[in-house]
């Protein structure tokens, strides 16, 4: 068997260097349509690209597909969950859920203040659940259909949406990755949630000042007078009362009760197809094929809007786009670039390709500041290649840990770190698997909404400078070793 050598810093560049290139080049090329196959195609050039230098190495073929493999399968839990938001988006469209949440929205929610409204409810949503993708698939959906109907900028609002959601999840107990965090750092989960405060909140509250900023600023008595449409066309093709927000309701207390995402979203959607079924008849008997007979056009219609979503045709395009969409199949699209990004990272960390850069920032990191802003690089960075949330806090997390410790900094500074540059950013980049899914839910391009998700960027910012400044960052005491080690031990074994 010939002998695996490690990569150099050159090997390490090719790949990369080609993604890059090729992504810029979609963009270019195919502007908001790239994630719809062109960055698909650029990933799977840059995986046989890493993998040909993976063979130079002396990795067989065999172990780098076992790796592709495993990085595709470590995606299947999220896929699935994407594949039933998707079926949940048809079925609540169908049954009057999100069409009452923008009907009742349009009456509250006054546009000098709806951009921070729109941050603060997100938060406070997805804090309670602990979701993002959750909070994002329900609220967000409907805030920009508010959005539309103030005549607001939809592409500020999602900013809006992503920079509360991500507040919320990134604070929640109950979230994935604010769980995952200390478990790799080897830190206590209430003691990293707490140290977190400290670049968390501050940023949030920058981002509430600009939105609120921005809302008294903006114009929206233009389109003031299409209020009055839109709330006509929602009560002549929907049944619209407070009764619509039940499926909502029960999605919102199964997870705050831990339920996992992928039953309780499920239950939601099904409990959007009955709710459809029970409350929205009228709509449903003008949109079926009685040919069969009613019954059967019932059940194929609500059938269909589970794997492919549901479609409004009002005579209005505005409206009809705002109130269409869903179904599974509108998550292929999704489906097939979070499999070609994992692909790619999988490559890259299995053939040390990733390794090369840490241990070549660990060398011009000698001060503190400059190990906390190399590991926020290394999230960023992790989250550009390998396209990962997860991937995004478990390698970094793993690879600075012990120079952490070495340091003298306890181990809720690296866990807080890791959230700060992996968990915020993942959202903005359209080829990760967060930021693929924001934009098959909101239909908004993250390069567009990035500019706005103003807690996404100002929170590593804030991270970078209390960390130049020495602002927040506990040293280890030789009272806390003991537990720091022990703490350690047991992280290592959460999956």
């Amino acid at each position: 068997m010939k002998q695996q050598k490690q990569p150099s810093l050159i090997d390490a560049l090719i790949p990369i260097t080609l993604l890059v290139a090729l992504l810029g080049a979609a963009v270019y090329l195919y502007g908001d349509s790239s994630s719809s196959g062109p960055n698909q195609i650029a990933l799977l050039f840059a995986t046989f690209t890493a993998a040909l230098v993976g063979l130079k190495n002396g990795f067989t073929w065999k172990t780098l597909e076992e790796a592709m493999i495993k990085g595709i399968t470590i995606s299947l839990g999220a896929i699935i969950i994407l594949l039933m938001v998707g079926a949940l988006i048809g079925t609540w469209l169908l049954s009057g859920t999100v069409p009452t949440l923008i009907y009742y929205g349009l009456q509250i929610i006054n546009p000098s203040w709806f951009y921070a409204a729109s941050c603060l409810i997100c938060g406070i949503v997805a804090m309670s659940i602990g979701s993002s993708w959750t909070t994002a698939a329900t609220i967000g959906v409907a805030l920009l259909g508010v959005a539309t109907g103030l005549g607001l900028d939809q592409v500020v609002t999602a900013g809006a949406v992503i920079s509360g959601a991500y507040f919320g999840d990134k604070l929640s107990p109950l979230s994935e990755t604010t769980n995952l965090a200390p478990a790799v750092a080897g830190s206590d989960l209430f003691d990293h949630i707490q140290h977190m405060l400290w670049t968390t909140v501050p940023s949030f509250v920058i981002a509430l000042l600009i939105f609120i900023v921005m809302g008294f600023n903006a114009e929206a008595s233009s389109e003031a007078g299409r209020i009055d449409e839109i709330v006509s066309i929602l009560q002549t093709n929907f049944n619209i009362n407070l009764l619509m927000l039940v499926p909502l309701l029960v999605l919102l207390g199964l997870a705050i009760k831990k339920m996992p995402a992928f039953p309780a979203i499920s239950i939601g959607a099904v409990m959007g197809a009955i709710w459809a079924v029970l409350f929205q008849g009228d709509l449903i008997a003008s949109q079926i094929d009685a040919s069969q007979g009613e019954l059967v056009g019932y059940v194929k219609l609500v059938w269909a809007t589970f794997f492919d979503g549901f479609a409004l045709q009002t005579g209005d395009a505005k409206m009809d786009d705002l109130l269409s969409g869903g179904g599974m199949s509108s998550m292929l699209t999704t489906t097939w670039l979070v499999m070609t990004a994992l692909m790619f990272g999988a490559i890259m960390e299995k053939t040390g390709l990733l390794d090369v850069f840490v241990r070549s920032i660990l060398k011009i990191a000698k001060s503190t500041g400059s190990l906390i802003a190399s590991t926020i690089a290394t999230c960023i960075g992790t989250n550009l290649v390998a396209a990962d949330q997860y991937i995004a806090i478990v390698v970094p997390g793993r690879m600075f840990k012990e120079e952490y410790k070495k340091r003298g900094l306890k181990s809720v500074n690296l866990s807080r770190t890791l959230e700060d540059g992996g968990t915020i950013t993942s959202p903005l980049i359209p080829w990760n698997t967060c930021g693929a899914y924001m934009q098959s839910v909101l239909l908004i391009n993250p390069f567009d909404y990035a500019m706005y998700a103003f807690f996404n960027l100002i929170n590593p910012v804030l991270a970078v400078i209390y960390a130049y400044l020495g602002i927040k960052i506990l040293k280890i005491t030789p009272s806390t070793v003991n537990a720091e080690e022990s703490k350690g031990e047991s992280g290592l074994s959460v999956k």
